[in-house]
């Protein structure tokens, strides 16, 4: 019954973002979605997701993500910050404008970051429309409102089907990514 139950509750934190999931989630077994760690956004809290994936962001020491957005990073970029600066492992792809609002909001700072051997920043210009992070043993996937970029939701797991698929779909695009040096 506990098991249900639980299924239940994340059916209905899924059910308002379900449109901004990447299809394969409704692939995922059932028993995974139980294991779906789902943080919505809401007009009490709009910060929530963005907070949640912060908190995960202090405990990790790897962070591969495929589509961070600025929406998602700017508020955590002190401790992305600190972060790389304490060791951190860090590859972030994402689109050219993404990098470049980060270069022209944060000059000396980025600068200082993109000389660190353990951050590696690549761009894309055809990522999908959700954001896919590894980190350590979580994953993450990121919800956006596509008109404004603003967080909706923030789903993380440790569940191996979940993780297997970010796997997948983080060096399918990492294979065509290519270094932001390419274009400065």
């Amino acid at each position: 019954m506990d098991g249900l139950i639980d299924r239940v509750e994340t059916e209905r934190k899924l059910r308002n973002v379900w449109h901004w999931l990447p299809d394969a989630v409704s692939e995922f077994p059932i028993e995974t979605w139980a294991e779906l760690n789902v943080t919505v956004a809401d007009s009490n809290a709009p910060y929530r997701p963005v907070t949640r994936f912060e908190s995960l962001l202090q405990k990790t020491t790897t962070v591969r993500y495929l589509r961070p957005e600025v929406a998602l990073m700017e508020p955590c970029f002190d401790v992305l910050y600190r972060q790389v600066h304490d060791g951190v492992d860090v590859t972030l792809i994402d689109r050219p404008n993404c990098h470049t609002y980060f270069l022209s909001t944060y000059p000396e700072r980025s600068s200082e970051l993109l000389q660190q051997d353990n951050f590696t920043v690549l761009e894309h210009d055809e990522l999908p429309p959700y954001g896919t992070g590894l980190l350590d043993e979580r994953v993450t996937i990121s919800c956006y409102e596509q008109e404004s970029g603003t967080v909706q939701a923030v789903i993380d797991t440790d569940a191996p089907p979940v993780r297997g698929w970010a796997q997948s779909v983080y060096e399918n695009y990492l294979s065509d990514a290519r270094p932001i040096e390419s274009r400065l």
